[in-house]
């Protein structure tokens, strides 16, 4: 089997080229952020009140080092972080007014260039790929 037809090789190609795309598309449109900044963006905004932890967990990334992704978000303004009341040691962030306008404004860009993401794909092999894709990935 050649090393370069094997899954791993062709989800870190194709994690490149997404990650490729998403910068340069939010930056075209004015926006200084990643697509890990983004998706812990999304989560607080669908769950405001939760905590770094929640956050890693939903968006499926590293408990440990999601407190410096939030603290970019926290330093461009975009995200608040509090003591919860309920546990101490916990942070509970939620979007300032800044960072809802801000995600309000990312959400089209974002959906739009999904296509771009996967631009040899047709419609019909687009939504058959991401249909595989949640499944191997548990979802």
């Amino acid at each position: 089997m050649d090393s370069l037809d094997m899954a791993g090789h062709l989800i870190r190609r194709l994690h490149q080229q997404s990650t490729l795309v998403f910068v340069q598309r939010t930056q075209a449109a004015g926006f200084d952020l990643t697509p890990i900044q983004f998706a812990a963006l999304d989560a607080i905004h669908n769950q405001p009140g939760t905590d770094q932890a929640r956050v890693a967990e939903m968006i499926a990334y590293d408990r440990a080092t999601i407190g410096g992704v939030i603290e970019r978000l926290e330093q461009k303004g975009w995200v608040r972080r509090v003591v919860s009341e309920r546990d101490r040691r916990a942070r509970e962030l939620s979007l300032t007014p800044e960072g809802q306008r801000i995600f309000k404004a990312l959400v089209p860009v974002v959906r739009s260039l999904q296509d771009d993401i996967l631009p040899s794909l047709g419609d019909a092999d687009r939504a058959r790929f991401l249909k595989l894709a949640r499944q191997a990935v548990g979802q």
